[in-house]
């Protein structure tokens, strides 16, 4: 549609279609594509952020959401619409392309925002509108040109919102039964500066943190429309700004957790230091967190101190995911490989680590170094940068010449990933994992008919169908017999397994 033509029908109060498209996200660690599975789901998480750019367009607008993880994009939807939203993180860019050729196509308009394309816009073609950095400042830019009718190609900021105003997220446009969880977010932004992480590049330093009126009323919208159980906080840093969440948010989310019967429990991203403040953990554990993903990166000293990881230096690592399981928190750990500090013995440091630790679910990926980064600076200066960044960081691609010798690191690496999801090392770590762990969660389990059918199909597939079923009998029975109360978690982390396995054999 032309934009002169489109500008004068907004001026003029006419109804637009806009369809908003999250690209596939292939099966990695993160997609939980073979878990989800078990629980009739299609999908871990909905796409919280279109679900917020919903709510900050035109409320007379029709929207519609197609997520490509839960339910195929069609023609009749892509003509149905007068602009095509798109979003996506750089595991994404296959299938972001793809979508942007069937709209090239069919001659829909695309806008394409998120942190994909607010860091390397100028890698992708066919795209109408670029809305990038944060919605809530180029957006409402965006569709006053849209309206005036000369909408630019770029629309970018140096700015980051306060995000106190920020709408709440239109969750109705999503098929909830998809999903195996639901999606929340309190704050933006880390005071950390690791040297290979994109974050402050995206969301800035200082984190940025809605009310608690605001958190707790995005909370009542999920209940009212029925959701119950699993919710994940996708700040970068849950814990950025600690005395608010101490004075303010969590003294209140507890209040509203035991009005409402507890009908949620949290998993959130934070650092390790959150280890030590005992008084933050037992809040978090009183609200209803059980799941924390922590970046430890890596074990060895010299690496943490080249990629600037301050707070995990001359620290006991161990000893601060103990406190974490003995506070009620699973502790989920993201590990790299490919520092240039990095000895020849690095992976079995890496192994014996994650052995001890108890970290049943531990995310080990290539170190690479997304654009804008303090490593993309200093790896362009030296020389050392590839153009292949997939944002895999597991398929064997890096987008550097790394100082180990790559055929060793990459066969370092796979034999990282074969010992610790191999299925008695999975076992061990589980073991170890219920010895330390201490549910905060008193009241009983609630007991669903999907968690039953999820019960039977990991009883047929992993006791009776997959190979090496010894390792989930002795799961199943540790936990029935030894750890009753924790029985459904380890069959969940069996199931965990089991997508693991998958996906470490694709690698």
């Amino acid at each position: 549609m032309d934009n002169q033509i489109f500008g004068s029908l907004v001026d003029r109060g006419v109804k637009m279609n806009i369809l908003l498209v999250y690209p596939e996200t292939p099966s990695t660690f993160w997609s939980f594509r073979n878990a989800v599975k078990f629980v009739s789901r299609k999908s871990g998480e909905p796409p919280l952020g279109l679900l917020t750019v919903a709510a900050l367009l035109p409320a007379e607008w029709s929207k519609k959401l197609v997520d490509t993880n839960v339910s195929p994009l069609t023609d009749e939807q892509l003509l149905w619409a007068d602009y095509v939203f798109l979003t996506g993180m750089n595991i994404h860019k296959t299938s972001f392309r793809k979508i942007v050729k069937r709209c090239n196509e069919l001659e829909r308009p695309v806008v394409a925002g998120g942190p994909m394309v607010t860091t390397d816009h100028q890698e992708f073609m066919g795209v109408d509108h670029f809305v990038l950095n944060e919605a809530e400042i180029t957006l409402p830019q965006f569709l006053a040109d849209l309206a005036a009718g000369h909408p630019k190609a770029v629309y970018t900021t140096q700015e980051f919102p306060d995000i106190g105003s920020t709408p709440r997220p239109q969750w109705e446009l999503l098929d909830q039964n998809k999903y195996a969880s639901m999606s929340i977010q309190y704050s933006r932004g880390c005071p950390y500066d690791c040297e290979f992480c994109s974050i402050t590049v995206l969301n800035g330093h200082n984190p940025r943190v809605k009310t608690t009126g605001q958190f707790l009323a995005e909370l009542e919208v999920l209940y009212n429309l029925g959701w119950r159980g699993s919710v994940f906080v996708v700040d970068d840093n849950f814990i950025g700004n600690r005395i608010k969440l101490k004075k303010e948010l969590l003294p209140a989310l507890i209040d509203w957790q035991e009005r409402h019967g507890h009908p949620f429990y949290f998993g959130t991203e934070a650092s390790i230091n959150l280890a030590d403040d005992q008084d933050l953990m037992q809040f978090m554990a009183q609200a209803g967190f059980n799941h924390v993903f922590v970046g430890i990166e890596t074990p060895n000293s010299d690496s943490l101190i080249e990629c600037g990881k301050k707070l995990n230096q001359k620290r006991d690592l161990i000893s601060a995911v103990q406190k974490l399981h003995r506070s009620g928190m699973r502790v989920s750990g993201g590990f790299i490989i490919g520092f240039d500090n990095d000895p020849d013995t690095i992976f079995e440091q890496q192994i014996n680590f994650i052995r001890r630790s108890g970290i049943v679910i531990a995310m080990v990926g290539l170190l690479n170094a997304p654009t804008g980064t303090r490593l993309f600076k200093r790896l362009k200066e030296e020389n050392r940068l590839l153009n292949s960044f997939h944002g895999d960081n597991m398929d064997g691609a890096m987008n550097f010449v790394p100082k180990m010798k790559y055929q060793d690191l990459i066969a370092g690496y796979k034999r990282v990933l074969e010992s610790i999801y191999s299925q008695k090392e999975y076992y061990l770590r589980m073991k170890t994992f219920l010895q330390e762990y201490q549910s905060p969660f008193k009241r009983s389990f609630r007991l669903t008919w999907r968690d039953i059918k999820a019960l039977f199909k990991s009883l047929w597939i992993l006791g009776v169908l997959e190979k090496g079923k010894r390792y989930y009998w002795k799961l199943f029975f540790l936990g029935l017999f030894r750890y009753p109360r924790q029985f459904p978690l380890a069959i969940t982390m069996a199931i965990y397994g089991f997508h693991f396995r998958k996906v470490v054999k694709t690698v």
